[in-house]
């Protein structure tokens, strides 16, 4: 003989909300998302402009543990510039804070990093953010530059 414990399960709270009818539809709530986020467009711009006047003000550092310091300094601000561009749609700017990301991050351990690489990346990034919209020709032209600093300082794998 087999004995089979059952008990009541209790509704929680949210499925009980999510149950009922009622609410907002997925377009209505998207639209109001949007307009929650160009809202905020001016002051996030701002901060990124802060955060890459602070890429251009990093200290040069004069050892490898003030190196390493600074390379951390660096790596947040970009992804910092990202976390904050992202919701805008603001790609570009992105794709180069993303850059700096890579190259921050393939730096050798025990070598100085060639900090003309964060100047010149904090420098298109702020031509990026100066570019109308309009303008796709030169955001390619500058990512491409970009690009090219990036493959003369991050070694391929060898297969």
């Amino acid at each position: 003989m087999t004995t089979v414990i059952t008990h009541n399960r209790r509704k929680s709270r949210l499925t009980e909300l999510i149950d009922k009818p009622g609410g907002i539809s997925i377009g209505v709530a998207l639209q109001q998302a949007q307009t929650n986020i160009e809202e905020r467009r001016g002051s996030s711009l701002e901060t990124i402009a802060g955060m890459i006047s602070a890429l251009l003000t990093v200290e040069r550092p004069t050892s490898l543990e003030d190196n390493f310091d600074q390379l951390i300094a660096v790596y947040r601000a970009s992804n910092g510039i990202i976390d904050v561009a992202s919701p805008f749609g603001l790609n570009a700017l992105c794709e180069a804070a993303g850059n700096l990301c890579r190259l921050v991050d393939a730096s050798p351990a025990g070598e100085m990093f060639d900090w003309r690489i964060v100047t010149v990346h904090a420098q298109a990034m702020q031509m990026l953010m100066r570019l109308p919209d309009d303008a796709e020709a030169a955001r390619r032209t500058v990512l491409g530059s970009l690009q090219q600093v990036q493959d003369r300082n991050v070694p391929t794998p060898k297969a």
